[in-house]
């Protein structure tokens, strides 16, 4: 088999399951990633080790990465936003972490209670401790297409946050739409500006699909260059910021669409369809996947 032309990041297990109401044993979200890694998918969020007063939902993620039963090839990774998180993470044998801020100001400070500035100060830390390691880092910006606070924001800000995660030694910066509210062309817009400063090939792209604007902004980014996409099986997750938002853009209709544009992803759907298709059962909420749906009933 060649090697895939696109890298699938699959973020249900954390970015999805944190926003999602119903809570899971570690049991079930163990058993989610391995259905996940058993359908090729290559790179799994896995968890998080943030303060459980804030995302209590990933209060376990210890006990998640316990009973992980581990795929070679796959990196299970963490989000790990201080150097306290970290550590643990290490304990833990995560083969990844990840860091987030945002490029808008009002959005840092309600999210995680301080500046942009001051949320890069507290990566520095992390980022020593990794390279100590020999664990790699991937970078998170938030809202580079619109914030639910400041409405537009500008290119200028998402690139200066970006440079600042890459000078400080992420190897991957993840652009994140979190409320979901850019099209394509103010994706193409944004990633004009990005691409001769930071490089199309350590970029990735993390759409919600809150106006069913996702699978379009994906689209247009592959045709810019982009190979790294994020995405959530069945579409988990939400956004408290953005009421009534559905979650990340489904990873069955980003492979749906991949490998109908003979685009080779290394995923077999029809087993990534069956994990959406059991993880919403278990969480009791209609499949946020079109195809999934759509590839059930066949």
């Amino acid at each position: 088999m060649s090697a895939p032309q696109v890298k699938i990041v699959e973020v249900g297990p954390r970015d999805g399951l944190q926003n999602e109401s119903t809570p899971l044993t570690p049991q079930q979200k163990a058993e989610l990633i391995n259905d996940l890694a058993k359908s090729g998918i290559t790179h799994i969020e896995a968890g998080s080790f943030v303060s459980p007063k804030w995302v209590p939902q990933m209060a376990d993620s210890e006990q998640v990465f316990d009973l992980i039963e581990r795929v070679t090839g796959v990196t299970y990774s963490a989000l790990t936003p201080n150097l306290r998180g970290f550590e643990a993470a290490l304990k833990c044998h995560v083969d990844e972490v990840a860091i987030f801020t945002s490029a808008s100001e009002s959005f840092t400070q309600k999210n995680i209670n301080c500046s942009i500035a001051e949320s890069i100060e507290r990566f520095i830390p992390v980022l020593e401790a990794a390279r100590q390691h020999n664990i790699p880092v991937r970078g998170y910006v938030s809202c580079v297409l619109g914030c639910p606070y400041e409405g537009n924001i500008s290119h200028q800000a998402v690139l200066e946050v970006s440079q600042k995660l890459r000078e400080l030694g992420c190897h991957e910066i993840s652009l994140g739409d979190t409320i979901g509210v850019g099209t394509s062309r103010q994706t193409k817009s944004l990633l004009q500006a990005l691409i001769p400063e930071l490089g199309a090939e350590t970029l990735a792209v993390h759409f919600h699909d809150t106006y069913g604007q996702a699978i379009a902004n994906i689209d247009q980014s592959l045709d810019l260059g982009i190979r790294i996409i994020d995405a959530s099986v069945a579409g988990l997750g939400g956004c408290p910021y953005a009421k009534g938002a559905s979650g990340n853009v489904a990873t069955e209709d980003v492979i749906y669409m991949l490998e109908g544009n003979g685009i080779h992803t290394g995923v077999d759907i029809n087993k990534l369809v069956e994990a959406g298709s059991k993880i919403s059962r278990v969480l009791n909420r209609p499949n946020g996947s079109k195809a999934g749906t759509a590839l059930s009933h066949k």
